[in-house]
């Protein structure tokens, strides 16, 4: 690996501006994780930093085509690019349908307890966890971009009762800010320790009082560490949006989260307030009573 004197720094690569102890992160990050990709270390790298455009997203492009120009330069050593199938037009694998239980659930929960939230981080949990929300969310599925952390609920005889996804935390949200006492230059540099349970999926077969709220307990107490132990990092605060006319909310109220407030209605992308996408009720659950401070530290 070519060397790079101190007096080199900083400069400028991608519009970013790199210091010596950036570079050193990104090498120590790849020879950490030598079985990442190069789409992974980019995602992790813009999550990392926080690095977003104007409306929000992710510059994960623009930390993929940093990475390249580091690489050119002799600075670092990136994986070997993953060829695609011919005729290819996403690098998303299809998901394919896996076989399960599908016999009714009926039983109170203290007969399925303990529940267990079960990491998705091998090939056949998230063959399962990709199927099940695919095949039953409403919203369906494709593979979270960043950092991103996903359970399957199983019961006591390990048969999948649902599942659970937390992501990244909304760029922007008035209500969400105002409860934290965010500003702007704040919540851009600590949103990374706010997540999004951006799916929940209770099984349709699947007829238990509480388990709902039970889940979202069991998840609030364990995201953080898992989290942590993942992305070096913990989270402080959960947030989630419920879409009016859908549903009511009545298990993230059980589970104690916080009610802030509503949205608009319109999408982040129309700039000229023509589009109507469905209003949602935003929920807040603190991890750590001194969350305002952590959050703002």
């Amino acid at each position: 690996m070519a060397k790079i004197t101190d007096a080199e720094f900083p400069f400028s690569v991608q519009g970013r501006l790199l210091e010596q102890s950036d570079l050193c992160w990104l090498v120590s990050l790849i020879d950490s994780h030598p079985h990442w990709n190069r789409s992974r270390l980019s995602q992790h790298i813009a999550t990392h930093w926080n690095w977003r455009n104007e409306t929000g997203q992710l510059k994960d492009i623009a930390a993929r085509t940093m990475l390249r120009k580091l690489e050119a330069r002799g600075l670092l050593s990136l994986p070997a690019r993953q060829s695609r199938p011919p005729h290819s037009k996403s690098s998303t694998r299809m998901i394919e349908p896996v076989l399960h239980a599908t016999d009714p659930v009926t039983a109170p929960l203290a007969e399925l307890r303990p529940l267990r939230l079960k990491l998705v981080e091998d090939r056949s949990s998230r063959d399962l966890f990709a199927h099940l929300l695919h095949a039953y969310h409403y919203l369906s599925y494709s593979r979270p971009v960043g950092e991103n952390v996903g359970f399957v609920i199983e019961d006591r005889a390990q048969r999948p009762l649902g599942c659970l996804l937390f992501g990244a935390a909304a760029w922007k949200m008035a209500a969400r800010d105002r409860f934290i006492g965010w500003d702007a230059p704040t919540r851009a540099q600590r949103l990374p320790l706010v997540a999004n349970n951006t799916r929940f999926l209770i099984l349709p077969w699947v007829r238990v009082p509480d388990l709902a709220s039970h889940v979202l307990g069991l998840a609030a107490r364990e995201l953080s560490a898992v989290w942590q132990k993942k992305y070096g990092h913990p989270i402080h605060l959960l947030e989630s949006f419920v879409e009016h006319g859908r549903f009511r909310g009545t298990s993230y109220a059980a589970a104690n989260w916080i009610k802030l407030g509503q949205t608009t209605g319109r999408s982040r992308n129309d700039r000229e307030h023509r589009l109507q996408v469905p209003r949602k009720t935003l929920y807040c659950y603190p991890l750590h009573r001194r969350f305002r401070q952590l959050l703002s530290a």
